[in-house]
């Protein structure tokens, strides 16, 4: 069977001054947590993470890159995914100890979201929300209560093979009556996460709205972008002393530099440093 996936849909409301956004990921999201023995618990927050930051690029009205870190006290003590407005996005989760329990909370610990937003052009951004609640998708809530007062409703779902969000956001136009997002809200509300998974956008939406009239722009491509490279990685062996290489080449003949977030490795020779 084949599932609607890798792309972000927006969409808009003739009848309401809301905006929507819908995220379906498969292959980007298996590309990420592949190879790094992640516990199903851990590859389930980055799924949600993954999905987050797409839904949080396609509102940036900008071109520039945004990153996302999930930083607590608990087991799972650092979750990151970084993209851009091209929807190219990375991630990787660090574990500091065996999970004990897989609620988010106790994973976490106590600990904050800090999402960074830097332009190509202008100045960088960065704002910092509690990480005291239960999913990531209230933090984001929160986030955007705190920062841009703008009411915003977030579902996030993954389960290590699809990870897929919605996003409603009343638009600043709309006054202070929330009827109309509300209500939005309540159906969106009855989405299941298989829906989600598996549905088209067009059609996830007719089912979901069927009695509005809504505006389905043409969706983007989302993937899995590293940006990695052999250059960038020898870059940065130029920071560690000569003599520390000199002994690592003279003790294994070569120096391997693996990648955190795609684990390709890079072999470098005595050669390489002449």
């Amino acid at each position: 069977m084949e599932y609607p996936t890798d792309q972000l849909s927006r969409y808009t409301f003739n009848e309401h001054d809301v905006r929507g956004e819908l995220v379906q990921l498969t292959s980007s999201y298996q590309t990420l947590i592949r190879g790094h023995n992640y516990p199903a618990a851990v590859q389930e927050v980055l799924g949600h993470m993954m999905a987050a930051v797409s839904l949080l690029t396609a509102t940036l009205k900008f071109e520039g890159h945004i990153a996302v870190q999930l930083q607590g006290d608990g087991p799972l003590n650092f979750v990151a995914v970084n993209g851009n407005h091209k929807q190219e996005l990375r991630g990787i989760a660090r574990l500091r100890a065996e999970l004990e329990g897989t609620d988010l909370r106790s994973m976490i610990g106590k600990g904050q979201l800090i999402i960074t937003l830097t332009p190509d052009t202008g100045e960088r951004y960065q704002g910092v929300v509690s990480g005291d609640a239960d999913s990531i998708a209230e933090m984001l809530e929160n986030y955007f209560e705190q920062s841009e007062q703008l009411h915003t409703k977030v579902w996030l779902h993954a389960d290590g093979e699809h990870a897929a969000g919605m996003l409603l956001q009343r638009l600043p136009s709309s006054g202070q009556d929330l009827t109309g997002f509300e209500h939005l809200a309540t159906l969106t509300d009855t989405i299941t996460a298989q829906e989600l998974y598996t549905v088209p956008a067009e059609e996830l939406l007719h089912r979901l709205y069927h009695e509005e009239t809504v505006h389905l722009y043409p969706a983007q491509p989302v993937s899995f972008v590293c940006g990695c490279s052999r250059d960038k990685t020898l870059d940065a062996l130029a920071s560690v002393k000569p003599e520390e290489l000199k002994e690592i080449l003279d003790r294994d003949g070569e120096i391997v530099m693996t990648c955190d977030y795609c684990l390709t490795e890079y072999v470098f020779k005595p050669s390489d440093f002449n």
